[in-house]
């Protein structure tokens, strides 16, 4: 690779999908800063991007294939990358001997890498006709679904606009850790007199920044969506010719509001008080425009899918739907536009079986292991680390049945730990990919600015080469086409009608800087039939709020992301976090004096799922039912999380009920 700066894409799940400039000297990356050009970043990184020279020459990266045996021994001993694709290849050629099909091999990938090449995964498995594979997304399914049903199909208004609103209403969100960049526009607002509302059951980073805090019981939200709906109705602050003539369900929606809601259910359930409840109906009702942001964590329990309908449904009733700086704010699914030709490359034809055996990745586990005729004898594990899954135990029982288990990544991590073999992933700063984010929306290329990391190779090569290797055991086994280069894949991408709503007029435009969707599409017919909140049998509101049921001595566990991490990701950085590991578990002044514990004391936190030791902090802003903890370590707070299989949703980790008390060496 040539020394000078090259453009890079931060391919994480986060938010930002941040524009990169990578300086290279002497082969080696030397410094990364945030690229000026890119509209959203606007030059800047969080502290994870700044750590990313560390990341890319860590010490704890994967640099060799490796094979252990027996599985979980931790005795691990080097392979060729030719020996690792042998021992897969024919695994999965047998497997189709011995059962008719590949249906017996199968993979589980999720959302580390999001670059479109990252898709070489499913092309590769798609390349071998029906196996099994993973449907869903455990992280926002739900949310997604209420969007579809409210607008008909995927919607969020632009970030970068909420520079302009005058009431931002932050429902869920805390950017102040986990969008950092989304905050200078929040404070652009601000600092042209907007007022900013956090509504969240903790007292967040951006709960201190707020005019207005409330908070909130968990998974009431749709309850206080309503209330403040119906007081802003009474005072006929709604925007009544849009609701008559541009929505679905607005007779009924305000009969129940009127007839079946009451405010004092509503104070009771949600946990706030009238006055509260007043002010903020009030702002909704008299300012505009108001940009209203459901984050991600208010679709995360049993609740959420009407919890996302009811916000939405209040934008509605206030007018601010499609006025200019207001909307409505979640996450779009504008990669969805793009051909994604890996994703939906096509394998050959089964005589018998119609196509891939699909399994809700939400619950994967649990439902692998039901799977017959054939089961799931090999798993292929990429841009995954299954210890940030839940029903940790039906992982453990599906290792103990597996007949190979092979784990893409970059580092050891505890899905590593119990594979066959480990194959060390390529960073991005080390592969060619195109990126679009889910938040902002701008497209962005990834260069190749260095060499591999010793023997690491990206998910598209892997793919080629294990082709090879199929095809030379067994002659035509697979169809993926092995000898597309990078850029042929990149190029397929940028069709014309993606180049033209990017702005786009050839290849090498890309390479100059990211790019801006033109423009939102105009409100298609769908959005100007906006679907109010369905009211339809709820004719009484059963008890939401769980909190005081049980007995005092019942929490509800809370566990979102941290500054510093991205789930699992960077934990081994010692740039981003200290040597230590014991879990950080924040309880309510009530909770410790309940169970005799104090400040930096250890506790134990358990159910019948297990158990975890940690600190304990006490937080005198922390409702007394919640117990409040960041994912990862080495001991995943995600083992005491446990759902039982549903159709059509995202993983409910916020529904989870622990307990605590002090740890004593004698419970270990």
């Amino acid at each position: 690779m040539k020394d000078g700066i090259y453009r890079n894409t931060c391919p994480r799940n986060c938010y930002g999908t941040c524009g990169i400039l990578s300086h290279v000297k002497n082969g080696k990356l030397i410094k990364v800063t945030g690229d000026p050009e890119h509209g959203y970043s606007k030059g800047s990184l969080c502290a994870k991007g700044y750590a990313f020279t560390q990341y890319v020459y860590s010490p704890n990266r994967i640099k060799y294939p490796m094979l252990q045996s027996p599985r979980g021994s931790g005795k691990w001993k080097r392979i060729s990358w030719d020996e690792a694709y042998t021992i897969i290849a024919s695994k999965m050629i047998d497997l189709n001997q011995r059962y008719g099909s590949n249906l017996a091999s199968g993979y589980n990938k999720f959302s580390g890498n999001l670059g479109l090449l990252h898709y070489a995964t499913e092309g590769m498995f798609n390349s071998i006709g029906p196996h099994t594979k993973p449907i869903g997304n455990p992280c926002a399914l739900t949310g997604k679904l209420a969007m579809n049903r409210s607008f008909g199909e995927s919607f969020s208004s632009v970030p970068e606009d909420m520079a302009g609103s005058k009431l931002i209403v932050l429902w869920g969100a805390n950017p102040t850790v986990t969008n950092v960049h989304q905050m200078k526009f929040i404070n652009e607002a601000r600092s042209k007199g907007a007022k900013l509302v956090v509504i969240d059951p903790i007292f967040t980073q951006t709960a201190k920044k707020a005019d207005l805090y409330i908070q909130i019981h968990p998974g009431t939200d749709r309850l206080l969506a309503l209330g403040i709906a119906k007081l802003v109705i009474e005072k006929q602050q709604h925007s009544l010719e849009f609701l008559e003539e541009q929505t679905t369900g607005w007779p009924e929606y305000k009969e129940y509001l009127e007839n079946q809601l009451t405010i004092d259910e509503v104070c009771k359930q949600t946990g706030v008080v009238v006055e509260a409840l007043k002010e903020l109906s009030e702002l909704y009702g008299t300012i505009k425009p108001v940009a209203t942001w459901a984050g991600l964590g208010v679709q995360r329990n049993s609740h959420g899918s009407e919890s996302i309908s009811a916000i939405n449904s209040l934008a509605a009733v206030t007018g601010n739907l499609f006025l200019p700086n207001g909307g409505l704010y979640f996450m779009h699914f504008d990669v969805d536009d793009f051909p994604c030709a890996l994703l939906n490359h096509k394998g050959p034809e089964h005589p018998m079986i119609p196509g891939p055996r699909e399994v809700d990745i939400s619950d994967f586990a649990s439902s692998a292991l039901q799977l017959s005729e054939p089961p799931l004898r090999l798993l292929w594990i990429a841009s995954r680390n299954i210890t940030q899954d839940h029903n940790l135990k039906a992982w453990v029982e599906l290792f103990q049945k597996l007949e190979l288990i092979v784990t893409v990544d970059l580092y050891m991590t505890k899905t590593a730990e119990r594979s066959d073999i480990v194959l060390p992933a390529a960073t991005h700063f080390e592969e060619e990919d195109l990126n679009v984010g889910y938040w902002h929306y701008w497209l962005s290329i990834n260069q190749k600015a260095i060499p591999p990391y010793y023997e690491a190779k990206s998910d598209l090569q892997i793919a080629r080469e294990l082709t090879r290797k199929l095809n030379e055991l067994s002659p035509e086994f697979s169809n993926f086409p092995a000898d597309k280069e990078p850029i042929d894949w990149i190029k397929e991408e940028l069709t014309s009608e993606i180049m033209a709503s990017y702005g786009l007029t050839s290849y090498e435009d890309i390479l100059k800087r990211p790019y801006k969707k033109n423009t939102l599409k105009a409100i298609s017919e769908d959005w100007k039939n906006f679907r109010l909140l369905s009211t339809e049998g709820k004719k009484s509101e059963v008890s939401l709020y769980q909190g005081d049921s049980s007995g005092v001595d019942e929490y509800k566990l809370i566990t979102p992301q941290s500054l510093l991490k991205i789930h699992s990701q960077y934990e081994t950085l010692n740039w981003l976090n200290s040597t230590q590991d014991e879990s950080c578990i924040e309880l309510s002044t009530e909770a410790a004096q309940l169970n005799d514990i104090n400040d930096q004391e250890k506790i134990e936190v358990y159910n019948d799922q297990g158990q975890i030791v940690g600190v304990a902090k006490i937080n005198p802003h922390l409702p007394k039912n919640i117990i409040l903890t960041h994912q990862a370590g080495n001991n995943p707070i995600n083992q005491l999380i446990i759902q039982q299989n549903e159709e059509d949703v995202s993983t409910y980790f916020y529904d989870s009920i622990v307990y605590i008390k002090k740890w004593r060496e004698s419970h270990v």
